[in-house]
């Protein structure tokens, strides 16, 4: 038997995507033959560009219609797979409900690791005031489990892309270089992961029986970081000090109260992690971390992607 037949056959859903598109790489990378479920609408644009660094990177593409209305297709590629690895975005997230009747049915996939990844919505403290944005993954993680589908949740927090890019200042496209606003008392910390990097570390997973239906947290030491952290370390790469603006915590929820979407869930997931804490007050076993599980996997760290804004 070859090394690659050997190896489990992963199916990414969401592969369009850039976390999908990083998941499929990861994949690929790792021996994996991989297989790309594609939405037929992406086979009629110019050049099919979305595509194209799939098939390239060796990915196995499959044409399937939204999973509501085309259960059998889904059903077919699942039975030719071992793992399923979904990266909906959350507003898709009960879409999932189709893919997990398919591997139920299927009863071949090995372990699914569902469109997760973000926050632990089971610690989240602030499920009153979130719009609803949990309560789908929620659904999905009781059907998962509800069902016996093995499975592996995986929580990366922030993912760089996403808030780190200005600073945490809702609304910038770049870090300030004038003045910075600091939401609270400025010492509760949060956590960002690059978005290859989350790819790498869920890949590690899929063979690993330590993290069957286990939960994986992704908290590199190297990128949890407290608002005046940020701050300071942003302010030693630029060799300027920063004026600093505070915004108290009512003063936050006041905002959050009359901010329009979708600056108002900006806030609410800056409230979540820097206020409430929602990314680190709760302590985790070290076999349930990532960096400790696979220290052989490279990261890129806060410093370093800050590094590429200077």
């Amino acid at each position: 038997m070859s090394e690659e037949a050997a190896r489990s056959r992963v199916l990414v859903v969401g592969a369009t995507g850039r976390l999908g598109g990083s998941l499929v790489r990861a994949s690929l990378a790792a021996g994996h033959p991989t297989f790309a479920l594609i939405r037929p609408h992406y086979f009629a644009l110019p050049d099919s560009a979305p595509l194209k660094p799939l098939a390239a990177a060796g990915a196995t593409i499959l044409k399937v219609n939204a999973p509501l209305d085309d259960y059998w297709s889904l059903l077919e590629a699942v039975r030719q797979v071992d793992v399923v690895i979904c990266a909906v975005p959350t507003k898709h997230a009960l879409e999932q409900k189709p893919l997990i009747r398919a591997i139920k049915e299927a009863g071949c996939v090995k372990r699914f690791i569902p469109a997760e990844f973000g926050v632990d919505h089971t610690k989240v403290q602030i499920c009153d005031m979130d719009h609803g944005f949990y309560e789908k993954k929620a659904e999905i993680r009781r059907l998962i489990e509800s069902e016996d589908i093995p499975h592996t949740y995986i929580y990366c927090n922030f993912l760089m892309r996403y808030l780190l890019p200005s600073l945490v200042q809702p609304g910038l496209d770049a870090p300030p270089r004038d003045e910075v606003t600091i939401f609270g008392g400025g010492d509760t910390k949060g956590i960002f992961v690059e978005e290859g990097d989350v790819a790498k570390f869920t890949v590690c997973t899929i063979e690993d029986p330590r993290t069957l239906n286990m939960t994986l947290y992704l908290r590199p030491l190297g990128n949890i970081y407290s608002l005046n952290e940020l701050v300071s370390l942003w302010e030693t790469k630029i060799n300027k000090c920063l004026k600093k603006i505070h915004i108290t915590e009512e003063q936050l929820l006041k905002n959050i109260q009359n901010a329009p979407f979708p600056l108002k869930m900006d806030l609410i997931f800056i409230y979540s992690a820097f206020v409430k804490g929602d990314h680190t007050y709760f302590e985790i076993d070290s076999r349930s971390e990532g960096t400790q599980l696979y220290p052989d996997v490279k990261y890129t760290t806060v410093s370093e992607y800050l590094d590429t804004l200077v």
